[in-house]
């Protein structure tokens, strides 16, 4: 049976791959900083540990990874933390140093496959150069960064796939889903609830999986997936919150890019002058936002063998499930 160590396995997408492994009969272990979000979380025949990776030594890392097949990177920072500037050396250090050096050690301990978790920002970045995304903005910089050291890590010896990934919709035992900060942000709008004309690919947690489980088993070295289940707008989304939470979704409309752009200036004038930076700059944003950043899902779907899915379904799951944890906590 082969052996897969998944780095932050207690994570929403970590979770759902872990039970996806093992339904493949793969052998699972999960390390994951404490505390455990649930009790009983994983099946009996998960293996789970609980420290800082960043923590562990180089050789107390390496015992970890000898003798596994595959790992699976599902950790890191994304871009709704607003770091001391500059933002590019805040997402280097968490995202960028230690993917390199768990490819490093792995490489060395004679695994096989690793499988990055990476941001569809990365793939936007290329296709749209006039975002600035590979240059002002530090997040998707070090995103695609982050992937060509890890393949770098990986030449000639292991095989390492990018997962590029959208907007994701899923729940997990003991965990808030993150899309409850889009509930709060409408219901601080009152009246109108202004997005911008766009869409965005999306997908579900268990699409998620199956394409991580998939790149163990079929994915080529070097590969940069972008994954995609449903091609979703900023419109139909906060639609679907408003009549979740009792409003009215006609409130919803588009706000013109040109509209939108100096209060966007605004926001990131805010952050520089209190000494932070966002890892993609407010305006640009805005600017993405007005776009379609979606993904033709057929060349990825061909090689990882992902499902089709109802992401619809998923989105309203996902809102009733906040949903449902904010009423349980108002009544404690």
């Amino acid at each position: 049976m082969e052996s897969v160590l998944v780095i932050g396995g207690t994570g929403l997408l970590g979770y759902h791959t872990t039970l996806e492994l093992v339904r493949r009969g793969f052998a699972v272990t999960s390390l994951a900083l404490p505390p455990m979000p649930a009790e009983d979380l994983f099946p009996a025949e998960v293996e789970s540990l609980l420290a800082d990776v960043s923590a562990l030594s180089d050789d107390e890392l390496g015992a970890l990874l000898t003798g596994r097949h595959a790992v699976v990177y599902a950790a890191g920072a994304d871009e709704r933390i607003i770091p001391d500037a500059p933002a590019a050396k805040f997402f280097y250090e968490a995202n960028v140093r230690p993917v390199q050096r768990v490819a490093r050690l792995a490489r060395a301990a004679g695994v096989k496959k690793f499988v990055l978790f990476n941001s569809y920002t990365a793939e936007f970045a290329e296709q749209w150069p006039d975002l600035g995304y590979r240059t002002r903005n530090g997040y998707p910089r070090t995103r695609l960064a982050q992937e060509e050291i890890a393949y770098l890590e990986g030449d000639g010896a292991m095989d390492v796939m990018s997962l590029r990934l959208p907007y994701i919709f899923g729940t997990m035992p003991g965990r808030t889903p993150l899309w409850q900060m889009f509930i709060d942000l409408i219901r601080a709008q009152p009246g109108f609830v202004g997005v911008g004309a766009g869409s965005t690919s999306s997908v579900t947690v268990e699409q998620v999986a199956q394409a991580a489980a998939g790149a163990i088993e079929r994915g080529e070295h070097g590969g940069r997936y972008p994954i995609n289940g449903y091609d979703l707008t900023y419109v139909e989304f906060h639609r679907t919150i408003c009549e979740l939470i009792g409003r009215d979704p006609d409130e919803v409309g588009v706000v013109p890019l040109e509209a939108m752009l100096p209060t966007a200036a605004e926001h990131d004038a805010a952050a520089a002058a209190a000494g932070k930076e966002h890892g993609i700059h407010v305006s640009d944003s805005v600017r993405f936002n007005a776009r379609d950043a979606v993904s033709d899902p057929a060349p990825s779907q061909a090689v990882l063998g992902y499902a089709d899915a109802d992401v619809p379904a998923a989105i309203v799951a996902t809102i009733r499930a906040c949903l449902e944890i904010e009423a349980q906590t108002a009544s404690v």
